[in-house]
Parts: C-alpha cells; structure tokens; sequence
C-alpha cells in the first residue's frame, strides 16, 4: 500500500501542473499531473504535500486544503494507492527546474487539453465542489475500468 499526495496550486484562473518527462521509469511518463508524491515515514498528509510541493516545485504552500482522497486499486506493482487531494490558494517562493518534469501554469478551462490519466479528467472538477469526496478510480494495466464516488457535505 502506498500513501501519497496529490497537490493542485492555483492563482488567477490557472493551476500550476508538471509534465513528467525528466525521471527514467516513471509510471507517469509522459502524463500532466498535480504535484505530490509518496509519504515519507512519519509524515502526516499535510507535512508530505508541502514537502512535496517544495521539492518539485521550490514553493512554500501557506494554507492546504483537504479536499477528497482517491483510492487506486493495484495502480502499479499490485500496490493499493491513496491520494490525498488538496488545492493550494496560498503559497510563496519562485519556481525552480523540477527535478520530475516541466512545470506550467495552466489556464483551468484548458487542463481537459492535457495528456492526464483517464480518471483526473472526472475528478478535476470536483476540486471546485463545496464536498468533500471519497473516490475509487479503477485502472487495469494502465487502462481506466471505472471509477465509484461519494461526496460528503460540508459541516
């Protein structure tokens, strides 16, 4: 089982996304994705997405918000993965050359353009929804199957 992050910065209209072309054997080759990544021991989900979000992109996430956890039945090495999703408003710093790939602000109307995994066109969305979700995304060697959601609203 592997516990990682998925952290999407945004500002004016635009979401800040890595192109990942720079790391060998990467299962994202070639995929736009927020940024994150696995946890290290210890780390609660908040402490991994702004060290994540450092290390990929050289900025300080300020405010984090939680907004759904996705479940990735045998995604990769028949390893179960949960991704904490957060959106990121607040943030300092200036942007570095990623170690994982190219970074680039996207306009949010034009993420659906992108090479992105099957599932993140249905879930992208839902970062705009006042729920918060609980979602499964099912992929068969490499391929979405079928996905199954439910939102919880806020209190």
């Amino acid at each position: 089982m592997k516990l990682a992050t998925l952290c999407y910065l945004r500002k004016d209209g635009h979401t800040l996304m890595l192109h990942r072309v720079k790391k060998e054997n990467d299962i994202h080759e070639g995929k736009w994705n927020g940024l994150g990544g696995k946890f290290e021991p210890g780390e609660t989900p908040e402490e991994c997405a702004r060290r994540e979000i450092f290390e990929e992109s050289g900025l300080t996430a300020n405010d984090l918000t939680l907004k759904g956890i996705l479940t990735f039945p045998l995604f990769a090495r028949n390893e179960d993965w949960y991704a904490f999703v957060f959106v990121v408003t607040d943030f300092d710093g200036e942007l570095i050359d990623s170690p994982e790939g190219n970074l680039a602000w996207v306009p949010n109307q034009q993420l659906v353009d992108l090479n992105l995994w099957e599932g993140d066109y249905i879930f992208l969305p839902w970062l705009e929804r006042p729920e918060f979700f609980s979602a499964k995304f099912v992929y068969c060697e490499g391929k979405f199957v079928n996905h199954q959601v439910r939102f919880h609203p806020p209190r």
